[in-house]
C-alpha cells in the first residue's frame, strides 16, 4: 500500500542475472560482452523465502540504479554486468553463493546481503577471499566488527547502526511523544531485534514497564496482550521485522489498545498493512532510513518499471550502486583489493538518501533518523531526530 510518504528507489541494470540453487547454479542469462570489457557486480539478496520482501526491491534497485550507468556510458567506459544470485533467506545458502560469487565469478565488489544473519554467513568468504562486501539494509551494530573487536577488513553497509536506530527511537518515543512510560516486545531470536532492544533500553530516558519477546514463527500473541492489560504505559515499542510487527500491531489494535506504536526499520515494508490490516495502523510510527514524499522522481521511476512502490532498502539499495561506482573509479581498476583500499577512503558521498563518507569501522556518517507517521492508514508526516 503506497502511502502519501515512501522510501525511495531508481532505475535498472544491463544485467548478467544468475540463478541460484542449494549449491550454485548456472546464470541465467549472461550479458555479450567480452572478459575486460565489462564490471562484473555480485548481488547476493534474499529473493525468496521468509525475508525475501527486503530482498526484492533491494535487487530492483540495482538493477535500475546499473541500467541508468550503463545508459550514461558505464564505468570509466564499461558497461556493468549483475551477477545476482537468490540466498533463499537461508544462512548455509548465502556462504554458498558467497563463496561462487568470491571465487568464481570474477566480480569487483557484492553487494547485499538484506539482513544480519545472510551477512554474518558471508563475512568469512569475503574476507578470504579479499572480495569486498556492501550490505545497503544490515543495521547490526556489531556487524562489522570480528570476535576480538577488529573491523571486516572487507565488509561495509550503507545504513546506520542499530546502536544509533535504537537511540534515535528511544529519543524519540520519550521527548516527540511524551512517553515517560513504555512497553517494549522485540524478536529475540535475532541479532537484530536483540541488538535493537540493548540500544533502546540504554537510551530510553523513560520507564520500562514490561518486556517481551517473540519469534518469527508465532502467531497468536494473546498472551502477550493480556499482559498489557495490567500494565500503565504510554507507548508500545515493537522492535521486529514485518512479518512478525504486522499481526502482532492487528492484535494489539483489535484488544482495543490505543497507545502510540513505535516500531524500528523492520515495519518499512508495505506487506505490513496487509497483515496489520489498514484499520489498525493508526497513531504507528517507524524508524526509517529514507522518507521522502509520493511525488519524487525516484519514485515515480520505481514505479513505472516495476509496477509496485519501492521501500527505504531500496534507495540505500540504488546508493550502494553509485558508491561502488565512486570507488571503482577512484581505484581506476575493477581489482577488488583496489576497490576495496577505495571505499576504505572513499572521501564523501552525495546519494539520493543524505552525504555521508566512510568511518574508521566502515559505517557510513548520519545524524538523523526519520521517524514516519502513519494515522488512518496513510503515512502523514516525517519526523526528524537529529543528533550532535
Amino acid at each position: 500500500m503506497f502511502k502519501k510518504f515512501v522510501s525511495r528507489m531508481i532505475t535498472g541494470a544491463t544485467v548478467v542475472t544468475t540463478a541460484c540453487a542449494a549449491m550454485a547454479t548456472a546464470p541465467i542469462s549472461v550479458a555479450a560482452q567480452e572478459e575486460g570489457d565489462t564490471v562484473r557486480i555480485g548481488s547476493l539478496f534474499e529473493l525468496s523465502g521468509a525475508v525475501a520482501a527486503y530482498g526484492q526491491t533491494q535487487s530492483n534497485a540495482i538493477k535500475m540504479a546499473v541500467e541508468e550507468i550503463n545508459e550514461a556510458g558505464g564505468i570509466s567506459g564499461k558497461q556493468v554486468e549483475i551477477v545476482e544470485f537468490d540466498t533463499k533467506s537461508d544462512d548455509t545458502e548465502a556462504a554458498v553463493l558467497a563463496t561462487r560469487l568470491a571465487s568464481q565469478e570474477n566480480v569487483s565488489v557484492i553487494i547485499g546481503p538484506a539482513t544480519t544473519s545472510q551477512m554474518q554467513a558471508a563475512i568469512p568468504i569475503v574476507n578470504e577471499f579479499e572480495v569486498p562486501l556492501v550490505s545497503p539494509s544490515v543495521t547490526n551494530t556489531d556487524i562489522v566488527f570480528d570476535d576480538d573487536g577488529n573491523v571486516h577488513p572487507f565488509a561495509y553497509r550503507t545504513s546506520w547502526p542499530n546502536s544509533f536506530q535504537g537511540a534515535g527511537i528511544g529519543k524519540f518515543a520519550y521527548e516527540n511523544l511524551n512517553a515517560e512510560k513504555t512497553v517494549v516486545i522485540y524478536d529475540n531470536s535475532s541479532d537484530y531485534g536483540v541488538g535493537l532492544y540493548d540500544n533502546f533500553q540504554e537510551n530510553y530516558e523513560g520507564e520500562i514497564v514490561s518486556v517481551e519477546t517473540v519469534q518469527p514463527s508465532d502467531s497468536d500473541f494473546s498472551a502477550i496482550v493480556t499482559n498489557l492489560m495490567a500494565q500503565e504505559f504510554d507507548s508500545i515499542v515493537i522492535l521486529a521485522f514485518y512479518q512478525t510487527a504486522g499481526p502482532l500491531v492487528k492484535q494489539i489494535r483489535e484488544m482495543g489498545f490505543e497507545q502510540p506504536i513505535v516500531g524500528s526499520n523492520g515495519f518499512g515494508n508495505d506487506i505490513i498493512y496487509e497483515l496489520a490490516l489498514p484499520e489498525n495502523m493508526n497513531d504507528v510510527y517507524y524508524a526509517s532510513l529514507y522518507p521522502i514524499l509520493e511525488d519524487d522522481e525516484f519514485v515515480q521511476k520505481y514505479q513505472e518499471k516495476f509496477n509496485s512502490d519501492p521501500d527505504m532498502f531500496a534507495a540505500l539499495a540504488y546508493d550502494t550502486v553509485y558508491i561502488v561506482k565512486q570507488a571503482i573509479e577512484q581505484a581506476g581498476s575493477t581489482d577488488p583489493i583496489a576497490v576495496n583500499e577505495a571505499l576504505e577512503n572513499l572521501g564523501s558521498f552525495e546519494g539520493i538518501t543524505g552525504s555521508f563518507i566512510y568511518d574508521e569501522n566502515h559505517n557510513p556518517t548520519k545524524n538523523v533518523v526519520s521517524m514516519i507517521e502513519i494515522q488512518g492508514a496513510e503515512e502523514t508526516g516525517v519526523h526528524e531526530v537529529v543528533f550532535d
